[in-house]
């Protein structure tokens, strides 16, 4: 029985998957050859369907490049190119990836810290609650050139204006996910501990703590990879020769279609394994705690 839902899943993932690719091609086909048609035409070519469809996927700048031709520009990038070198997609992942985990280190413990703040102080939840909310009704796209020259002219520069821009979208989802958990309680765990004088330490870290942990790493898992998109989104107005965000910018530059969508598989990848790691750190620390998955 389990055999055959295990083949049943696998034959639909797979139908999706061709269904999915057989969408892309036909996508580029038709994106591609208005360009192709109107070129014909003012070389007065001679051309016929199947002409048209072999140019259509074989263009070097296509408006919608072709699954194989990605596939072969990730090869060539990851590969066939030294680390070190420019070109190489490992290399602009390293730099996006080191102001990643040092914006999400920085908006975890943020968010943390806030959470507790809020959840053991009234004051502090109705006035800094409201302003928490509101920093996220600002879009990084308008704030995030404005952090750069700020802190350009305070000589930081790299990697730092990076990582606080990454901090800025990671630390909300940590903050409010860990006020939800740090509530989470029951009513009666909490006047058990309180009949035993347990002190505000002993609530936090035996009751408050281990209850908020689902909650931290679910907000957690939206947190990193939210400090991905602000890692490539620092990227761009800083003009940076390295990242991610650079080799996009530098594709829309030169209109390296190919080079755009490229990065966009390593980044989209990148963030899957970056959300992966956090739940495999989720499921073993459930299972040091005897919390069953």
């Amino acid at each position: 029985m389990f055999k055959s839902f295990h083949k049943s899943q696998a034959a639909a993932l797979t139908l999706m998957v061709l269904a999915l690719l057989l969408l892309w091609y036909a996508g580029a086909l038709w994106l591609n050859s208005d360009q192709l048609i109107n070129g014909y035409e003012r070389r007065n070519i001679d051309w016929n369907f199947s002409q048209l469809v072999a140019d259509a996927y074989s263009m070097k700048r296509p408006m919608l490049p072709t699954p194989d031709q990605i596939g072969a520009e990730l090869y060539k990038s990851i590969f066939d190119t030294a680390v070190d070198s420019k070109r190489s997609l490992v290399y602009h992942s390293a730099i996006t990836l080191s102001s990643t985990l040092l914006g999400f280190l920085m908006g975890g413990l943020l968010g943390i810290v806030l959470a507790i703040g809020i959840v053991h102080n009234r004051t502090l939840e109705r006035s800094l609650m409201p302003w928490v909310i509101t920093s996220q009704t600002i879009p990084i796209l308008a704030i995030a050139p404005m952090i750069i020259v700020v802190l350009g002219a305070l000589n930081f520069t790299g990697l730092v204006p990076k990582a606080i821009i990454s901090m800025y979208l990671s630390f909300f989802p940590v903050t409010i996910g860990m006020v939800k958990g740090l509530r989470a309680p029951d009513k009666l765990h909490m006047e058990l501990l309180a009949t035993y004088s347990a002190k505000p330490g002993e609530f936090f870290w035996k009751l408050r703590w281990p209850t908020a942990l689902p909650y931290l790493f679910a907000s957690l898992k939206i947190a990193i990879a939210a400090s991905l998109v602000g890692a490539i989104v620092a990227e761009l107005p800083t003009g940076a020769q390295g990242g991610l965000g650079a080799r996009l910018l530098s594709g829309s530059y030169y209109g390296q279609t190919v080079q755009i969508w490229a990065a966009l598989v390593v980044a989209a990848v990148l963030g899957a394994v970056l959300v992966a790691l956090v739940g495999m750190m989720e499921r073993k620390i459930n299972r040091r705690m005897g919390i069953a998955a």
